[in-house]
């Protein structure tokens, strides 16, 4: 044994003078460092994934980041009257400190996707086929990323290049402006769009990652939000014709709100955020952005967010009566409602007797006399959407992140009504419009709309932004982001009409009674999200502390309360005026 312990002792020895002389370095294989790391196909992989699960965080789609926009829009408001309110109200201040997690978790995600673009070169014809997919998922969800910045803060810092981290500078930079910003964005869409495979390859490319398709989609949104709209109708028309991967409608909307195999990433989906299905999940609630938890549950907070405080949610946020009436305003062919009404606002209405699950909330049985209400003390319309509501697979919401359905961030419906927008837009009413615009009416078994019904294109398109979009995509992301490109905050018709559609009844009682934004000064149980609009708050402010810890970086709109009217207006843009649909 003594003998033993010389030996290691000298050998221990020898190390040591060895270390000595020739200076022997080792480096640690499991901490690595941009300079050992990114330059194989599998290390860049790893970072492709990193990125997706940045998008799947409590600022970029987990919770907040998806749910501000949720309420910014005229279809939802916060019942809770807490937490979401000053998005609601579109009155944030500049300390508020959750109106900062959606640019927190973007920029997590851009840093990343930086990396993984500057091992990739610049020259995509030298590139195998996987490296291109590689760089052309990278460069999508980093065209994502400044999409949703520049949509919620308007003019964010440019950050395109790696090597930018690595001097103050580059970390302490400036504010891009909102063209900057969207000049990049819709480069990364284009660039992607040549990169990668449509989702008839099948596989992964079927299964939730980003394709062709996915690109075309989200070019053609950016191109959309400064008003290039012939462009757009020709990235739209080559989606229609299958030009980046075949979609469709499905049959059964509510397939678009279920999880499981069965249901997402289906036929109409372009893109969507992938959770863990329910029961397949693990137990940790991991709220932190870089979700280290081996047991992180990997589930959204969507569920908590919109979900009864009955039922055990957090009870956040309330469908609008506009709505909940526009909704009931027109039946279907057979005369019964619409039944996107079903997997929308969570109502017992005697027409869901025998339609789907029926008359439930979770897994109770509602009757004509329940009374269902988001909030215990504030009502509201309970929102269906990415719940389980009303498929009845449990009873009680687990609130944290354990919501399992997949986020449809794009669906080919969008396409559709996208698509007749444009053709509005480019060429008036016709035919080619109302076409598309049935294609989606008639999965929801209502009637044709008619040409000769819409003589003018300010008519057509009030039909698209004020029925169609919010029937189809009622409380989901994104009305807020289609509320700026209208320029509706810039006119004051169109104001009127935001403050008419966010009239809501703040009590347990009566929510399903229709609200006029006239009776506000004599009812006090009423109030309009935009009476407290600021000009300049369709954005969110960057908060202080940023500026506070980088002095290069200055304000937007809503840090200043000043008006975006006139940039608007300069580009030649116009907000169509508001049109009585019943003359």
């Amino acid at each position: 044994m003594k003998l033993k312990k010389y030996s290691l002792a000298l050998v221990l020895g020898f190390g040591v003078l060895t270390s000595c002389s020739d200076q022997l370095e080792l480096l640690n294989p499991n901490q690595q460092t941009s300079s050992t790391f990114g330059f194989s196909a599998d290390d860049l992989e790893e970072c492709v994934i990193a990125a997706y699960n940045h998008i799947r965080m409590e600022g970029s789609y987990a919770r907040v980041g998806y749910t501000i926009d949720v309420c910014r829009g005229d279809e939802a408001w916060n019942s809770s009257q807490v937490w979401y309110l000053p998005f609601d109200d579109l009155n944030a201040e500049v300390t508020s400190d959750i109106t900062w997690w959606p640019w927190r978790e973007w920029y997590y995600t851009i840093n990343v996707c930086n990396f993984a673009i500057s091992r990739c070169g610049e020259d995509n014809s030298q590139l195998s086929d996987k490296m291109k997919r590689i760089k052309g998922q990278v460069l999508f969800l980093r065209g994502l990323s400044y999409y949703n910045l520049v949509g919620y803060y308007q003019n964010p810092p440019l950050i395109t290049d790696y090597d930018t981290y690595s001097s103050m500078e580059g970390l302490y930079g400036t504010n891009s402006t909102y063209d900057e910003v969207l000049d990049q964005v819709e480069q990364d869409f284009r660039e992607a769009m040549d990169l990668l495979p449509s989702r008839d390859e099948g596989g992964e490319w079927a299964g939730g990652r980003a394709t062709c398709g996915a690109a075309a989609g989200y070019y053609a949104r950016t191109l959309m939000v400064r008003h290039k709209f012939a462009d757009a109708l020709t990235v739209l028309k080559d989606i229609i014709n299958k030009r980046y991967g075949t979609y469709r409608l499905m049959d059964n909307y509510g397939d678009n709100f279920r999880e499981g195999s069965a249901y997402e990433n289906n036929a109409e989906s372009l893109f969507e955020v992938q959770y863990l299905d329910y029961g397949a999940q693990g137990t940790d609630d991991e709220w932190t952005p870089v979700n280290t938890s081996p047991n992180a549950t990997q589930g959204s907070a969507i569920e908590s967010n919109f979900a009864p405080g009955n039922y055990g949610g957090w009870a956040d946020i309330s469908a609008s009566p506009w709505l909940y009436h526009l909704f009931k305003e027109e039946r279907t062919t057979s005369g019964t409602l619409d039944p996107r009404l079903y997997w929308t606002i969570g109502t017992y209405e005697a027409d869901w007797a025998s339609f789907e699950y029926g008359n439930v909330a979770y897994t109770q049985t509602l009757t004509a006399a329940d009374n269902i209400v988001t909030n215990n003390i504030y009502g509201g319309l309970p929102i269906a959407k990415f719940t389980n509501l009303r498929t009845g697979l449990y009873s009680t919401v687990v609130t944290g992140l354990h919501d399992g359905i997949n986020l449809r961030m794009m669906r080919y419906s969008d396409v559709l009504l996208r698509a007749a927008e444009c053709e509005n837009e480019v060429n008036g009413p016709t035919q080619q419009a109302i076409d598309w615009i049935n294609e989606v009416r008639n999965r929801a078994d209502l009637a044709d709309l008619k040409l000769e019904d819409f003589n003018t294109a300010d008519k057509l398109f009030e039909q698209i932004a004020n029925v169609e979009r919010p029937k189809e995509f009622g409380c989901e992301f994104g009305r807020g982001f289609d509320l700026i490109r209208w320029g509706f905050f810039y006119d004051s018709g169109r104001l009127q009409q935001l403050k008419e559609h966010g009239t809501v009844r703040r009590s347990v009682e009566n929510v399903k009674d229709p609200v006029s934004y006239s009776d506000i000064a004599n009812d006090p149980e009423l109030k309009s999200t935009y009476d407290t609009y600021l000009p300049g708050h369709e954005f969110l402010p960057i908060v202080q502390q940023l500026m506070n810890n980088n002095p290069n970086l200055e304000g937007n709109s809503a840090n200043h309360s000043t008006d975006n009217s006139s940039y608007f207006r300069d580009n030649g843009w116009t907000v169509r005026p508001v049109v009585d649909l019943s003359k």
